[in-house]
């Protein structure tokens, strides 16, 4: 995760309860008062801390079998000071990054096939992008072929059948037991 924000937090918790493996926390900044007030993974006894090393504690409470870990540094820096490191992730979710961060960011991901995942949110409203490149999927199987069974020009031998049939002299369960096809007829279009 780059930059803890509730969005990214919360997309973390998703994974880590089902049990991801491992995931490492990206984040320069510390931990404020407006964090704590948008932020379930972020308590008023973290403010000052490092956002990176409060979440990854908290998160990591979820889940034992999950290991975290954190990187106090901003992704600005390390996108230009060591840009291998994200090479060792299977997938990278980003939150609240600027477009050239971003831009950065994805070109070093794009060179080694690693999955982009861009979130923000305002409030209620937010937005979600997967980068990554395009996946071909060829399916070797075609749809089952449904076959039409609707009559709309009889045979004659079914007309015939349909014709020989007495509906009003039919008893209770020779009725319930009459094809629908000539008991529409029967009945007309009424």
């Amino acid at each position: 995760l780059v930059n803890v924000s509730a969005v990214g937090t919360e997309i973390l918790k998703n994974m880590i309860l089902p049990g991801v493996g491992s995931f490492t926390i990206v984040d320069g900044n510390k931990v404020s008062g407006e964090d704590v007030g948008n932020n379930f993974f972020l308590t008023k006894d973290n403010i000052g801390e490092s956002r990176a090393k409060a979440a990854t504690e908290l998160l990591s409470e979820l889940n034992d079998d999950v290991s975290g870990d954190f990187v106090e540094e901003s992704a600005e820096k390390l996108i230009r000071a060591n840009p291998d490191f994200f090479s060792r992730f299977t997938l990278v979710i980003a939150t609240n990054l600027c477009e050239r961060e971003l831009l950065e960011l994805d070109s070093l991901l794009s060179k080694r096939n690693i999955p982009l995942l861009v979130c923000r949110s305002y409030g209620f409203i937010g937005y979600m992008r997967i980068v990554i490149k395009e996946h071909t999927v060829i399916e070797s199987h075609p749809d089952s072929a449904h076959e039409d069974l609707r009559l709309d020009r009889p045979f004659p031998r079914l007309v015939e059948y349909c014709n020989s049939i007495d509906l009003e002299s039919m008893d209770q369960k020779e009725h319930s037991h009459t094809p629908w096809i000539k008991w529409k007829e029967s009945i007309g279009n009424e």
